[in-house]
């Protein structure tokens, strides 16, 4: 096929790769919160990864964030540090801007944005599974359940 050929063929595909600024941003900025979700995950402070990386903590704050955009490099040698493929970063960037792919529906009521990258969702996770004794995990699955209905949803 003719370079000429190809280039007509990608741009025939109903626009497939061509997005706008703010789609990117969010690519960005998903991408950076997969990265926090990790990192947190595994209990790594910002300090020690970025010490790593040979990076200061505050360049790893702004790809966390999304503010500046992760290169190929970068986000390889993140992969490797957080023991996730490269593909992780990307598995919810479809469902955020918008495109068709793998998208899990959540039944129950709508969660607060970036609630699942919150350290704090991160540790009573944890805390959760900490509790070995079954019976007693289930009773603090109802105590929250129960709090959580009767609250009336104040914040």
């Amino acid at each position: 096929m003719s370079k000429s050929a190809t280039i007509a063929m990608l741009r025939s595909d109903d626009q497939r790769g061509r997005f706008s600024e703010a789609q990117l941003h969010t690519a960005d900025k998903v991408v950076g919160s997969q990265i926090r979700f990790r990192r947190i995950s595994l209990g790594l402070s910002q300090q020690a990864v970025s010490e790593i990386m040979g990076l200061t903590f505050q360049q790893l704050q702004k790809y966390e964030h999304g503010t500046n955009r992760v290169s190929a490099s970068r986000l390889y040698q993140l992969a490797r540090i957080l023991h996730v493929p490269v593909s992780f970063f990307f598995e919810p960037v479809d469902a955020e801007l918008g495109v068709s792919g793998k998208h899990v529906e959540i039944p129950g009521p709508e969660l607060p944005a970036g609630v699942m990258n919150r350290k704090k969702t991160i540790d009573l996770v944890r805390s959760f599974y900490a509790i070995k004794n079954s019976n007693e995990r289930e009773a603090a699955f109802k105590l929250i359940a129960t709090l959580a209905a009767t609250s009336g949803g104040e914040g």
